[in-house]
């Protein structure tokens, strides 16, 4: 019996694990390869169809540089404009937070009714889980449109136009945590003596509360860049700012706002992952 070199396995030891685990050493199957290459087929297909060109996008990349050097070094003007972009900034954050909270507030009971062991019907169930995916079918941005020719332009068509499409997405998450949930803790409360509402609060809730508040985070965190581009459509926030800077060539400005926007991201984003290690540590901790 000859050893592999590196403490790997021997021929034998190689003959048989090939002869248990048949199916992963096979090759290829020909329906397999038959989908690679329609998909390949389909991608070229795609590309043409649409118009790609290697020259054009070469060009493109000259066209990016240029604006990358009318962009340094960024700046903000003067003081006013400097306080009126941080105004902004903070109407942009405080959007995406009232969004999601707005959101999350009616995703849940919505998903109780969407979730297989919590619903009160069958057919509310059906027309619920609907519901979620024709409002999260549609894009945040399409959203905006429509409320900012409803309510006006101005930060509140942004708040709503980030709850609407979240409602769906963060009801589909909070009913499928809900189904997953342990049902032992469940029946413990219902053989107690407890009644459904009981056994949703003190048994379904206390267990799926880390998974949501995680998704609400998450989607917080999402939420602001969403907020940015809507604000382009004048659904408030420093998206207003930046389409205005865009369309007066001002690029040293454009490229101050950026900056501020990414920098704003990587904060939230640090905040939402320390939040959620704080969560999971303190799931995972007995008692």
């Amino acid at each position: 019996m000859r050893s592999m070199e590196g403490g790997g396995y021997s021929d034998i030891e190689n003959t048989a694990l090939r002869a248990r685990y048949a199916k992963v050493f096979e090759p290829p199957s020909w329906s397999g390869r038959l989908i690679a290459a329609a998909a390949l087929a389909l991608l070229i297909f795609g590309l043409w169809h649409l118009g790609f060109s290697a020259t054009r996008f070469l060009n493109g990349l000259g066209g990016l540089g240029k604006l990358v050097v009318l962009m340094f070094p960024p700046e903000w003007g003067t003081t006013t404009t400097l306080l009126r972009f941080l105004k902004s900034l903070g109407e942009t954050v405080a959007i995406a937070l009232l969004g999601t909270l707005l959101a999350a507030s009616i995703a849940l009971p919505l998903s109780l009714i969407a979730a297989r062991n919590t619903t009160v019907s069958q057919i509310l169930r059906f027309f619920t889980r609907r519901s979620f995916d024709t409002l999260r079918g549609v894009d945040t941005l399409v959203w905006a449109l429509v409320w900012v020719n409803v309510v006006g332009l101005g930060p509140f068509a942004g708040v709503l136009a980030i709850a609407i499409s979240d409602i769906g997405s963060l009801g589909k998450l909070f009913s499928e945590a809900i189904e997953a949930s342990d049902q032992r803790s469940v029946e413990g409360v219902k053989a107690s003596g407890g009644a459904k509402l009981h056994t949703i609060r003190f048994g379904l809730l206390p267990q799926v509360a880390p998974v949501l508040i995680g998704q609400c985070l998450y989607y917080f965190e999402s939420n602001t860049r969403s907020a940015t581009i809507i604000g382009i459509v004048g659904a408030g926030g420093i998206g207003l700012e930046l389409s205005e800077m865009i369309r007066t060539l001002e690029w040293q400005k454009v490229a101050f706002l950026i900056i501020l926007i990414l920098i704003t991201v990587t904060i939230i984003d640090r905040l939402s992952t320390m939040l959620r290690s704080a969560i999971a540590g303190s799931r995972a901790m007995p008692g």
